[in-house]
């Protein structure tokens, strides 16, 4: 089991997008372990059926769609509430990264990332809100402590995951009085199938544990465990919060550690 707790959602549908790799799928095993039933998006149908792999018939539901085409959002918003019977957890996960600084941030480097981490987020928010108004059901950003804070080399990440940050509490200050709950989780630097190669440069790995108050590196599954908390009723008075899963790293103000 990815958690300590039991969470009561049985019954419960969650479409989750980017859910083929790494957090996404970690998030939907979360979910299938509690009871759930979990619809899960991507570009490509062998990972989403390979996240699926093992889940009780009907309860995984794979949906083929690309989250920075406005036409497809719509489509798989509308095939995940037919097949599911509504949704009651929306999980906005599906990301891109492109290193750079500012003068790297070509036209194209600026309009892939934006077109999935900030424009088709609130594509899928705006079609999936009258649902989670009918359900009284919770919207998850995942997001990253790179919203609250530069990086070296990131300008154009950290610029979508700022506006990423910044739109949940607006969301939450609307949505509210309907009964919506919309939060963030913003992840510290996370071992996922694309990270590996970096954690195992031992001096990669040694600058970035100086940043690390719990000495490791997070996992998907710390991600999933948080997305499972904030959708449940144990959050239910929690809602436009940006929660850091990063091992302490937002906790410093950059003072080095000592020798």
């Amino acid at each position: 089991m990815t958690t300590w707790a039991r969470y009561p959602y049985e019954g419960r549908a969650v479409l989750i997008t980017g859910g083929g790799s790494g957090i996404g799928r970690a998030i939907a095993r979360a979910f299938l372990e509690q009871g759930a039933t979990v619809a899960v998006c991507g570009r490509r149908r062998e990972p989403l059926e390979e996240t699926l792999a093992g889940a009780e018939a009907g309860r995984g539901i794979a949906l083929v769609g690309d989250m920075a085409e406005a036409d497809e959002i719509e489509r798989v918003v509308g095939e995940a509430r037919e097949a599911l019977g509504g949704i009651d957890v929306v999980i906005a996960n599906a990301g891109l990264s492109e290193p750079g600084t500012i003068e790297d941030l070509d036209e194209a480097s600026w309009e892939r990332m934006r077109s999935i981490n900030l424009d088709g987020l609130i594509r899928l928010a705006r079609a999936t809100v009258g649902e989670l108004r009918r359900t009284s059901g919770a919207f998850i950003a995942v997001s990253s402590i790179a919203g609250l804070g530069g990086d070296w080399n990131q300008t154009g990440y950290n610029a979508t995951k700022g506006a990423v940050n910044t739109l949940v509490q607006s969301m939450a200050l609307d949505l509210g009085r309907d009964g919506v709950r919309v939060n963030a989780i913003a992840p510290g630097f996370t071992t996922t199938k694309q990270t590996r190669e970096r954690l195992e440069d031992p001096v990669f790995w040694e600058r970035l544990r100086d940043r690390l108050a719990l000495d490791r590196a997070g996992v998907p599954e710390d991600v999933a465990k948080a997305a499972l908390f904030l959708a449940s009723p144990d959050a239910s008075y929690i809602t436009g919060a940006v929660l850091p899963v990063d091992g302490g790293v937002t906790a410093s103000c950059g003072t080095p550690r000592p020798l």
